[in-house]
C-alpha cells in the first residue's frame, strides 16, 4: 500500500522534473561572437614611400595609439564655439530624436517578448437569457432561463522548444542595434557639425585673403595709372592691370556661396530652418589643431564602433531568428485553466455549487503546410549567413576607413609644408617684382604673375589647413570618437529646457 502512493508521487516528480529540462532547452544555433583576428597596425608597418620626405615638426601630428581622450572627440580642437554647436546640435537635431524613438520601440518590444515567459492571466463575465430548442433537449427541453457567469483564465505556453527565449533573445539583439545606431547618429552628426563648422572658418580666411588681393590689384592700377601718367608706361598697362582686378573678383561670389552653404548646412544639423539660426563667425585661429591624435588600437576598434556594433547586433539577432523558426517545426504546449461561477440568479453565484472549473493541456502542431516552415528556416539561415558575410565587411571597411585617414594626416602636414613654403618664396618674388617694376627695370607682366603666383600659393595653404582639419576629424570618427556621457546629460538637459510640453511628451525617450 505505501509503495502504491509513493508510485504517483515519483511520476509527479519526474514528469516536474523533464518539464523542467525541457524549458531549459532551446533549439536552433546560440551566437558566438564573431572572431576577428586584428593585427598590431592599420596599415603597412613602413613609415615612407621611396621618395617622400617627413613633413616639418611645425605641421607633423602625432598619432598616439591606444590613447584615450579626457572628453569628448570634439574637445580636442580647444575650440569653445565648437563645443556649444556640437550640444546644441545633440540636443535638437531630429535624427537624433528619431534614433532615441526607435530604441524606446525597441525596449519595449523587449517588453512585450519577456511577458510570455509568464501565465496570461484574464478574466470574463456576463449575463444572459438563453432557451435550448425542444430538439436538441428532448423530452428535458425547459423554459427560457437567465443567467450570470463569471471567472479567470489562465493560459501557459510551455517553452520547452525555447521559442519565447529566442524571442527575447532577438528582441534585445535589435535593441543592442537600436543603442548603437543613436550612438552612430551622434557620432555622424558631430562629424557634420565639425566639419562645417570648419568649412565656415575657412572660407571666411578665403574671402579676407581674397580682398587683400583685390586691394593690391587697386593698388597696381593707381600704380600704372601714375607711371602712364608720367609717360614712363603705355597705356596697355592699365588696361593689363584692370582686368587683372577683374578676374579676381570672380573669386569673391563662390566663396561667398560656400560660406552660406556651410552656414545653411550647420542650421539644418541643429534642426532649424537658415532664415531662424544665425552661425557664430567661427575663425581658424580660433580652432587648435590637435598635436597628439589619440587613436584606438585595431584591438579596440571593434567595441568602439557604433557602426560594427551595430553589425553585430542584426547578426545576434538574425542567430536567434534561426531558433525561433526551428522551434516552429515542432508542436505547442498550451496549459491552461478557467474557474468560474455560474449561477441562474445573482444572488446564488458565490455558493458551493456555483463553482466551475477546467484544466487543459493541449498540444498542437503542423502535419502539412506546404513546406512553408522548412522554408522560413532556410530563408533565415540564409539572412544569417547575409549578416555574417555583412559583419565582416563592416568590420574590414572600417580598418580601410582608419588607415585612409592615418595616410591623410601625414599627406596633408606634407602638402601644407610645400603651400607655406610655397608661399614664402611667392611673396619674396612679389616684392622684388614690384621693387623693379618700380625702379622701370621691367614691365607690368612679371609683377601680375609673381601676384597670381602668390594668391594661389596663399588660397592653397588654407586649403591645405582645412584639409588637415577635416581629415583630423575624419580619423577621429574611424577610430569610434568617444561621445562622451557628460555630453549626453547635456543633450538631455537642453532638450527639457527647449521643448514644450507637449513636445516633451511626444518626443521623450529613455535615455543610454
Amino acid at each position: 500500500m505505501m509503495r502504491a502512493r509513493i508510485l504517483p508521487r515519483w511520476r509527479s516528480c519526474t514528469l516536474a522534473l523533464a518539464m523542467f529540462v525541457l524549458e531549459g532547452c532551446a533549439v536552433g544555433p546560440s551566437f558566438q561572437r564573431p572572431q576577428i583576428t586584428a593585427g598590431p597596425h592599420y596599415r603597412p608597418s613602413h613609415e615612407l614611400i621611396r621618395g617622400e620626405r617627413p613633413a616639418p615638426t611645425a605641421f607633423r601630428q602625432r598619432v598616439t595609439p591606444g590613447g584615450a581622450s579626457d572628453g569628448p572627440w570634439w574637445a580636442a580642437f580647444r575650440c569653445a564655439e565648437l563645443n556649444t554647436l556640437v550640444r546644441q546640435a545633440l540636443a535638437d537635431n531630429h535624427d537624433v530624436a528619431a534614433a532615441q524613438a526607435a530604441l524606446a520601440r525597441a525596449r519595449e518590444m523587449v517588453t512585450v517578448g519577456g511577458a510570455a515567459r509568464y501565465p496570461q492571466i484574464g478574466f470574463n463575465a456576463g449575463v444572459g437569457r438563453e432557451k435550448y430548442g425542444a430538439e436538441f433537449l428532448g423530452p428535458n427541453a425547459f423554459a427560457p432561463f437567465r443567467y450570470v457567469a463569471g471567472g479567470v483564465s489562465v493560459d501557459y505556453l510551455l517553452d520547452y522548444l525555447g521559442r519565447t527565449r529566442r524571442t527575447i533573445e532577438e528582441a534585445r539583439a535589435l535593441e543592442q542595434y537600436q543603442r548603437s545606431e543613436l550612438s552612430a547618429t551622434r557620432l555622424v552628426l558631430s562629424g557634420e557639425v565639425a566639419s562645417q563648422a570648419v568649412t565656415v572658418a575657412t572660407a571666411r580666411a578665403e574671402i579676407r585673403a581674397v580682398r587683400g588681393l583685390l586691394a593690391e590689384d587697386r593698388q597696381n592700377v593707381a600704380l600704372v595709372r601714375g607711371a602712364v601718367a608720367a609717360g614712363s608706361e603705355p597705356r596697355l598697362d592699365v588696361l593689363t592691370a584692370q582686368s587683372q582686378l577683374a578676374s579676381d573678383a570672380t573669386l569673391l561670389p563662390p566663396l561667398y556661396q560656400k560660406l552660406t552653404t556651410a552656414r545653411h548646412a550647420l542650421a539644418v544639423l541643429l534642426g532649424r530652418t537658415p532664415a531662424s539660426w544665425h552661425a557664430p563667425d567661427l575663425t581658424l585661429s580660433a580652432l587648435a589643431l590637435p598635436a597628439q591624435v589619440p587613436v584606438s588600437l585595431p584591438s579596440q576598434l571593434l567595441r568602439r564602433r557604433p557602426d560594427i556594433r551595430a553589425a553585430e547586433a542584426q547578426l545576434h539577432a538574425a542567430t536567434a531568428a534561426v531558433g525561433l523558426a526551428t522551434a516552429n517545426l515542432y508542436p505547442q504546449i498550451l496549459l491552461s485553466g478557467t474557474l468560474s461561477e455560474e449561477a441562474l440568479r445573482p444572488a446564488h453565484l458565490f455558493d458551493a455549487s456555483s463553482l466551475a472549473w477546467s484544466l487543459i493541456a493541449g498540444l498542437t502542431g503542423p502535419l502539412f503546410e506546404g513546406g512553408k516552415l522548412h522554408a522560413e528556416r532556410r530563408a533565415a539561415l540564409d539572412v544569417l549567413h547575409e549578416r555574417a558575410d555583412l559583419y565582416q565587411q563592416v568590420v574590414v571597411s572600417a580598418f580601410g576607413q582608419v588607415a585612409d585617414a592615418l595616410d591623410a594626416l601625414r599627406h596633408d602636414a606634407e602638402l601644407r609644408a610645400a603651400q607655406a613654403r610655397a608661399l614664402r618664396i611667392s611673396g619674396r618674388r612679389l616684392r622684388l617684382e614690384r621693387d623693379s617694376y618700380r625702379a622701370g627695370n621691367s614691365g607690368l607682366l612679371p609683377v601680375l604673375d609673381a601676384q597670381r603666383q602668390r594668391e594661389r600659393a596663399q588660397l592653397g595653404l588654407l586649403g591645405a589647413e582645412q584639409r588637415q582639419f577635416l581629415d583630423t576629424i575624419r580619423l577621429l570618427l574611424a577610430a569610434g570618437g568617444r561621445i562622451a556621457p557628460t555630453a549626453i546629460a547635456r543633450t538631455a538637459a537642453v532638450r527639457e529646457t527647449t521643448t514644450s510640453p507637449r513636445d516633451s511628451v511626444r518626443r521623450t525617450s529613455p535615455g543610454l
